[in-house]
């Protein structure tokens, strides 16, 4: 499995997105909840704010809390679908039925 870098991110389950803090601003993935999946809508970032290498990380914080919940993860985000692509180690979180 590849290095994750470790961040803190707040599950804001108010405004249905989770959240980190950089420099700039706050990174936040937008998500919907549907039985046990998770569908990842939308990534915010502050702007300016180019560093793909943190979005990649961040993503895999978020993959890393799906695994905790025992959640299936939709990616309707061409980000996220890349993202999967790149880390085929996370394709088990993909629901049946979906490939990449």
């Amino acid at each position: 499995m590849e290095t994750i870098t470790k961040l803190e991110i707040k599950d804001n389950a108010f405004a249905r997105q989770f959240e980190t803090k950089v420099e700039t601003g706050i990174v936040s993935l937008e998500y919907s909840f549907q039985e046990k999946k998770i569908f990842l809508t939308k990534i915010n970032v502050p702007e300016n704010f180019t560093d793909e290498d943190f979005i990649s990380n961040f993503l895999k914080n978020i993959m890393e809390i799906a695994i905790e919940k025992k959640l299936k993860v939709v990616p309707i985000l061409p980000r996220t679908v890349v993202f999967f692509k790149k880390n085929p180690s996370y394709k088990e979180l993909l629901p049946p039925g979906i490939r990449i």
